[in-house]
């Protein structure tokens, strides 16, 4: 038998810095403002005619400059996906007040990144110029950008971090698997700190029409145009689709201590699997769903009791509404904590919108308040559940959950909890 005194600690992961770029705000001050102050990104869209589709509402980062970030050199190489990226990184970092060297690479430093579509929009605007003026009408870099890879490979360039790099495309569970992975990375030696989330920029014509066409996205349009997402509300529609990108500086727990680092959460459980159903729709019986939290909570050495605050994958389908609160009573029975859908806040940014709910729940715990569901009007009894609807309110809780679910019937749940000390 092994003595269990000489077994060493497990590794923890806290999480020192985040970095959001949101249709609700840049930055993790402008970001939380809006969120606090209720205040959506969501907006008809501005950046293409979307008048020939039903869906005609999008969460856009409207006020971006990316020469706020990068010099022009490199901005000839970054399309906007991998400028999300990278500037979401360095907004992370330095909130962290972690300092890094590009000249001064470090093995022990990595990247875990998530998206749905990495580059595809660009791709569709180059396709443009193709048909136009044949190949000397592209951009010679446009290889260097499709690839979903270029936002982990543009932010190690960046930031000269040599360790573990990787990007996975879990659909819209994207963002949550790549924070789930650095937790792994930390805990298993890999690496001591890692940036990890989610970035995504699919508003064009033809990207955005692909899922106008298969009816996934709300047609509403009505007023304000931010009601189109309205989680949980009987009426809800769709999800509105969005861009962005959100970055988290995860630390090995001891050397976020030596240097006297702000921690705001500390992430504690990873489960992943997959309803093996269908591309769109959950399994009626919520079976995998609810073993994914399940296995989270295990992960993370807590009960169900200890969950202060979920914050949802509430996407502002019907069908997934329903499914995720049913799985949720399942596993916390009936009186589950607290659950607020955030997606009217940033709209649903595809592969980095699990990223940035996993923001707001470490900034949650912090500040021990939770954001509201906003834009509820109609109660749904498929959905009775407490949704903190229309206005946040403080609230004291230890440990957090974050849901995300995508196409492929794929699902992630994160637990987050305050720090505490070794034990």
């Amino acid at each position: 038998m092994h003595d269990a005194k000489n077994i060493p600690p497990r590794r923890r992961a806290v999480i020192t810095g985040i970095g959001p770029v949101a249709a609700c705000g840049v930055g993790p001050g402008a970001f939380w403002d809006a969120i606090r102050e209720g205040r959506s990104g969501i907006a008809p869209v501005s950046c293409f005619d979307a008048s020939m589709f039903q869906a005609r509402n999008a969460g856009e980062v409207r006020d971006w400059d990316a020469a706020q970030f990068f010099p022009p050199h490199r901005l000839k190489r970054l399309d906007r996906y991998a400028q999300f990226a990278v500037a979401s990184a360095l907004l992370a970092l330095d909130d962290a007040k972690l300092p890094w060297s590009r000249s001064a690479p470090d093995a022990r430093r990595g990247v875990s990144f998530g998206t749905a579509l990495g580059g595809i929009s660009n791709a569709e605007s180059e396709h443009a110029r193709f048909l136009k003026a044949g190949p000397r009408g592209v951009n010679r870099t446009l290889a260097l950008q499709v690839f979903g890879g270029s936002a982990h490979s543009n932010i190690a360039i960046e930031c000269g971090f040599r360790g573990v790099g990787t990007t996975n495309s879990n659909s819209c569970a994207s963002g949550a698997v790549a924070v789930g992975e650095a937790l792994r990375y930390i805990r298993d030696g890999w690496a001591d700190v890692m940036i990890a989330g989610g970035a995504e920029a699919p508003l064009s014509p033809l990207t955005f029409g692909s899922f106008d066409f298969i009816r996934t996205m709300s047609r509403w349009k009505g007023e304000p145009s931010a009601f189109a997402c309205r989680p949980f509300d009987k009426n809800r529609d769709g999800f509105v689709m969005g861009e962005g990108a959100c970055s988290l500086v995860i630390e090995e727990h001891d050397h976020a201590v030596r240097r006297g680092a702000r921690i705001y959460a500390e992430v504690l459980g990873y489960a992943v699997n997959n309803d093996a159903f269908h591309m769109t729709s959950p399994a009626p019986d919520g079976e995998c769903v609810i073993a994914c939290m399940t296995a989270a909570l295990t992960d993370a050495g807590v009960q169900p009791r200890d969950i202060g605050y979920i914050n949802p994958h509430a996407s502002s389908t019907q069908l997934n509404d329903a499914n995720e609160v049913m799985c949720i009573s399942a596993v916390f029975g009936e009186r589950p904590p607290p659950v607020s859908g955030t997606k009217p806040f940033t709209a649903h940014p595809l592969g980095a919108t699990a990223a940035m709910e996993t923001a707001i729940c470490a900034l949650a715990l912090r500040e021990q308040w939770v954001p509201p569901t906003l834009h509820h009007r109609t109660p749904d009894p498929a959905c009775e559940i407490d949704i903190v609807p229309n206005a946040g309110r403080a609230h004291t809780f230890r440990h957090a959950m974050n849901n995300a679910f995508g196409f492929g019937g794929a699902n992630c749940s994160l637990v987050l909890g305050l720090v505490q000390p070794h034990l």
